[in-house]
């Protein structure tokens, strides 16, 4: 069999390097396009992986450029995809293969856990095969995207779940970076400042940022998203903030966290799976995942940074782990279509 992967965003890595490595592990051939954005050609790197085409960029916050981006892609990659005689086409969110596989007469699932990315949603779903999302979600907010069963297939718990099932951390990494082991470790991510769906200024993340960069006690390492997010950091020279060069193991830094404040929803979520407290700054409106989250008191939102819990944390916190090759079988389904 021949797989079709598009990797436009850093998180889809993660979603996707186990299932490479199933597919790969059983003789089935995996071509990978990928996006040129923020981390995202780091980490396929850092994981072992490799993208056969790199096609397109950001087009950062501008409609317009978002358009010209769009187009650009949609062409690149159906003359990409053209001659390697696909069976399937696989993505995270990635309206450009969707479209793409669809015009190409090629079977596609998409895959997302964020239900109010409006436009990407109604391009992406509507091209699709299969349409496969967390149970979380309900249904009735997925008809406007034309999503129903059969299209419609659904899981139990976090994607997080499934890719991170056969993590462990790399405990080396705290002493690369200098993390004092007697302070507590936060990790911070800042806003997605160039998401369509995340337009309105948020005051509250930098607040947190400047409540635990001065914190004695506290070592504050901060993952931002772009370089302009890292000059921004850097240029406040806070004494506490651990300020990172390039990609790090985001997974491993979690899961040695005494606690994690994201205002995106991956993080949050690897953090819940991984049994590590949470905090959300996330200015947008909350998906169903978050919501649920919230109700089982694994996510809590935050409105002021005194009332963040600065404490250690005990290591033995209970993680669960689900078969990726579960999640595999359900993105193959349109195969079945």
């Amino acid at each position: 069999m021949r797989v079709w992967i598009d990797i436009t965003a850093p998180a889809h890595v993660l979603v996707f390097r186990p299932l490479v490595e199933i597919m790969r592990g059983r003789g089935d051939e995996v071509g990978i396009t990928a996006r040129d954005y923020a981390q995202t050609l780091e980490l396929l790197e850092l994981h072992g992986l490799e993208a056969d085409e790199v096609v397109g960029r950001h087009g950062g916050r501008s409609r317009l450029q978002k358009a010209r981006q769009m187009t650009h892609r949609l062409g690149a990659l159906r003359t990409w995809a053209r001659g390697g005689d696909f069976d399937v086409a696989l993505a995270h969110g990635s309206h450009e293969l969707t479209i793409s596989a669809r015009r190409l007469g090629i079977p596609s699932s998409t895959t997302f856990d964020y239900e109010f990315a409006t436009l990407q949603h109604q391009l992406g779903c509507r091209a699709a095969t299969r349409v496969v999302v967390p149970a979380a979600i309900p249904p009735e907010r997925l008809r406007p995207y034309g999503v129903r069963p059969p299209k419609l297939v659904q899981y139990p718990g976090l994607k997080e779940e499934y890719y991170l099932a056969d993590f462990e951390p790399d405990r080396s990494l705290l002493d690369r970076f200098g993390v004092d082991p007697a302070r507590v470790l936060v990790v911070l991510r800042p806003p997605p400042d160039v998401s369509l769906y995340h337009r309105h200024s948020n005051p509250l993340f930098p607040q947190t940022l400047e409540h635990l960069g001065r914190s004695e006690d506290v070592h504050a390492f901060v993952l931002p998203r772009t370089e302009e997010q890292r000059e921004y950091v850097r240029g406040l020279a806070l004494p506490s903030v651990i300020l990172p060069e390039g990609a790090v193991d985001a997974q491993s830094l979690i899961a040695l966290a005494d606690l994690v404040v994201s205002a995106g929803g991956t993080m949050n979520r690897e953090a819940a799976a991984l049994g590590v407290p949470v905090y959300t700054t996330y200015g947008g409106r909350l998906g169903g995942v978050d919501e649920e989250l919230i109700r089982g008191r694994r996510l809590k939102p935050l409105t002021d940074p005194r009332a963040l819990e600065l404490r250690k944390r005990d290591s033995s916190s209970a993680r669960v782990r689900r078969d990726p090759a579960e999640m595999l079988r359900l993105l193959l389904s349109a195969l079945d279509a």
